[in-house]
């Protein structure tokens, strides 16, 4: 019997359910659940001004004060970290967990698999969780995202509308649904099953590739190529922001020019330059961007 700790920060009750149906196959083992809570909540809906906020923080991964963490156990067998990624980071709740010092001993020598629930951008916060789980000694053996396939741009609009109404609806009755499709919340326990199984016949590191060979991991070319630039680009915001308000400065100037600049890139800039990426770009790249997808669908560091 499998002694299993699932420990994650749900602000919408997305994640949750994911989880949820992940650990399904799980019959036969002990889970413990741990839901973390921020001592300052932060609030679903969203408004605009709390969301951005948070950009800064967000992106130098600077954790807020949690709830305490209690743990039933000293060991576990394995771990399952479900988060979601904000401004390419891990949330600032999840950053929390990883850098807790009491879950980073459990974290030590434990085999551990991450769950997201996300829009459709998540290989920088992975890589930021990746460096956390590594940094405790543990063994990230999985890595299970789940993303909102709609279009790049739709999915901004329709994730707005969810996250400033809080109702998972469709947005005037003809966008699609926001956020993870309800068949992948509910398919999701295959790869649970999937899990279990490796446990069962002791493989657990072949784990993930297998899940890739599953479509577990879904990468689209035009996200790569906007992640491996954007993040960059959030770094100096945040740091400029800090930096400009560290001494008593405007924050609210600098959050609002920050939020102008965001949609401005994602409505103007972003359809321009992924053009001329897959025209001019793309076709010369194939290696490349082959390389760049076996990396970031894995578990590993480079």
């Amino acid at each position: 019997m499998q002694n299993i700790l699932v420990i994650a920060y749900s602000q919408s009750g997305q994640l949750t359910e994911i989880l949820q149906n992940f650990c399904k196959p799980f019959t036969d083992s002990t889970i413990e659940w741990v839901h973390v809570y921020p001592e300052t909540p932060f609030p679903f809906p969203w408004n605009g001004p709390a969301f951005f906020n948070a950009m800064p923080e967000t992106v130098l991964e600077k954790p807020v004060p949690i709830q305490p963490l209690k743990f039933e156990r000293d060991h576990y067998d394995l771990i399952i970290f479900g988060y979601q990624p904000w401004f390419l980071s891990p949330s600032l709740p999840a950053s929390a967990i990883l850098q807790d010092e009491s879950f980073r001993k459990l974290m030590k020598d434990t085999n551990i698999v991450s769950i997201l629930g996300c829009r459709n951008m998540w290989i920088n916060s992975q890589e930021a969780v990746k460096k956390q789980i590594a940094s405790a000694g543990g063994k990230l053996i999985g890595n299970v995202p789940l993303i909102d396939k709609t279009s790049n741009l739709i999915s901004v609009i329709t994730i707005l509308h969810w996250m400033l109404t809080g109702q998972k609806t469709r947005k005037w009755g003809i966008f699609p649904k926001p956020g993870v499709s309800d068949q992948d919340i509910e398919n999701v326990a295959h790869f649970g099953k999937l899990l279990q199984e490796k446990i069962q016949a002791n493989d657990v590191q072949n784990f993930q590739t297998e899940l890739i060979s599953k479509g577990g991991v879904n990468i689209p070319i035009s996200i790569l190529f906007i992640e491996s630039r954007a993040k960059k680009l959030f770094l100096i915001w945040a740091n400029l922001i800090m930096k400009k308000t560290a001494n008593g400065g405007n924050r609210n100037f600098w959050i609002n020019f920050f939020k102008y600049y965001l949609l401005f890139a994602l409505f103007i800039v972003s359809p321009i330059v992924l053009t001329i990426y897959h025209i001019f770009v793309r076709p010369f790249s194939g290696g490349h961007i082959k390389r760049e997808l076996a990396y970031y669908r894995g578990t590993q560091l480079r």
